[in-house]
């Protein structure tokens, strides 16, 4: 069987593409590694998507789900390791089979660096985040730390003082790398407390919920909420080969979500853009599946 499209994964972006491509008539596939839902599943609440009121994330990528299967997309639960050009056709190799098809739309997404701590995983969407403008607002009012020593970082701490109570920004060198200007914004807030020379060497909660940080083993700082901003890497061992990613990892795409191979496309967090949000990546890859839907 020759595929018109095969996605791949199962976050926002891909299951967003499916509805968008399955309703065009279109005769697609859908390959995810893990589970459906990406990212989603790591976040406890949304209340930023236009026309659902506050869901959790497992829960929006079950809605996602149960609206492929309404619409009788098949997906199969398989991790692509290669993708191979031949003539007109694409070869996705899975770690269990291999299909042909016209066009790929890879939706992947990105991983956040961790601290790699014992429990660090248990915890996320539990007190413990990887995106402020997501989960900020659950957080009025609170004491909250953010681990991180970039531009961003510093900018999520900034938006965030306007939410909490407290805001402890932890890095591990003496001084901050980060512009000027927003060192200076960062001066002006009395709520923001900068620690520095430190590093979280433990993690601790209570009924399953973060409660506390260990600082070099032996400071201990309460809070509510644990921001992380070290960065994320792309998942996108299986294009390697394909020279379609900048410098950073990222996908570089035109305007419709094409890359530079015709009939290989990407939306989602594994693009580059300025801006990574749920409503984003659907919007993403809804465009993409109605650009290859049209050829």
């Amino acid at each position: 069987m020759i595929y018109d499209a095969i996605i791949i994964g199962m976050g926002v972006a891909g299951m967003s593409a499916a509805i968008y491509a399955k309703r065009s008539g279109k005769n697609i596939l859908i390959l995810e590694k893990k589970q459906p839902g990406g990212i989603l599943n790591s976040i406890d609440k949304i209340e930023n998507y236009p026309g659902v009121l506050p869901i959790t994330g497992p829960n929006l990528a079950l809605n996602l789900f149960n609206q492929l299967n309404l619409l009788e997309v098949p997906y199969k639960l398989e991790e692509v390791t290669k993708i191979t050009l031949e003539n007109k056709l694409k070869i996705v190799k899975t770690n269990q089979n291999a299909y042909q098809t016209k066009n790929i739309l890879i939706a992947t997404g990105r991983s956040p660096i961790m601290l790699n701590l014992p429990n660090e995983n248990e915890l996320l969407g539990k007190g413990i985040s990887t995106c402020a403008l997501c989960d900020g607002a659950l957080y009025k009012e609170k004491d909250i730390a953010l681990v991180g020593n970039n531009n961003r970082a510093i900018e999520e701490s900034i938006f965030l003082s306007e939410l909490a109570r407290k805001v402890y920004v932890i890095i591990r060198g003496s001084q901050l790398n980060v512009k000027e200007e927003l060192q200076n914004k960062l001066k002006m807030k009395e709520n923001i407390i900068l620690i520095t020379n430190s590093v979280i060497t433990e993690i601790k909660s209570q009924n399953n919920y973060l409660y506390s940080i260990i600082l070099n083993q032996e400071e201990e700082l309460e809070i509510n909420g644990l921001f992380l901003n070290l960065g994320y890497t792309p998942k996108l061992e299986f294009a390697k080969d394909l020279d379609i990613t900048n410098t950073a990892g990222y996908i570089e795409v035109n305007d419709n979500y094409e890359t530079n191979i015709s009939g290989i496309y990407a939306a989602g967090d594994i693009i580059q853009k300025k801006i990574y949000q749920v409503v984003t990546a659907a919007a993403e890859g809804a465009s993409a599946a109605i650009r290859f839907s049209r050829k």
